[in-house]
């Protein structure tokens, strides 16, 4: 696997060896040997996968501590435009998003880590996205961002007015309003 740095800190594009041959392809979607070796050490221990048709965009959600969620993210059929915004209070990149096309074409992952908010926009008609998670779901700990945040300049690249949204996410604050737990560690 090839381990793309991007823009934001902690934002990482995981580029899959993918093997083709005439019978198709095949590729270690996960080796937890070579993500400790390249990423880091991060246990995950939930798997969830979603589908969902054209239009529609989910988050931008977070879960708040004590809970705080690492995700590995991916499309294994369909496109979407994956979105994380970092939410780090003192970031130098505080505010700032990260936009990748995921698809089940390109086989590549996100790693997004805690202190960032996540959300995607299916562009394709329908899309199975999979994603990992190193703690478990906690509904009570559910945080979000609203996705048209006039802050944030996210080109979702289809109309948020039309979007295809749950009521929850219709709902969720501005990054400005949010009580906002995540601090940014530097590594230096």
């Amino acid at each position: 696997m090839k381990v793309i740095e991007t823009q934001i800190p902690g934002l990482l594009i995981i580029e899959p060896r993918v093997f083709r041959d005439s019978r198709g392809y095949f590729f270690e979607s996960f080796s937890q040997r070579d993500f400790e070796a390249q990423v880091g050490k991060v246990h995950f221990v939930q798997d969830n996968e979603s589908m969902s048709q054209r239009g529609v965009i989910r988050g931008l959600h977070f879960q708040l501590p004590p809970f705080t969620q690492t995700k590995l993210v991916r499309v294994v059929s369909g496109r979407v435009l994956d979105v994380a915004v970092d939410i780090r209070k003192g970031s130098p990149t505080f505010g700032r998003h990260l936009a990748v096309e995921l698809s089940g074409e390109n086989h590549l992952q996100f790693f997004i880590p805690k202190g960032f908010a996540h959300g995607f926009a299916v562009l394709s008609d329908t899309a199975v996205f999979q994603y990992k998670c190193d703690e478990f779901y906690h509904p009570e700990s559910d945080g979000g961002i609203q996705l048209s945040d006039p802050s944030l300049h996210i080109d979702w690249q289809l109309p948020t007015e039309e979007a295809i949204r749950s009521e929850k996410d219709l709902h969720l604050p501005l990054l400005a309003e949010i009580d906002n737990p995540f601090t940014y560690q530097s590594d230096k």
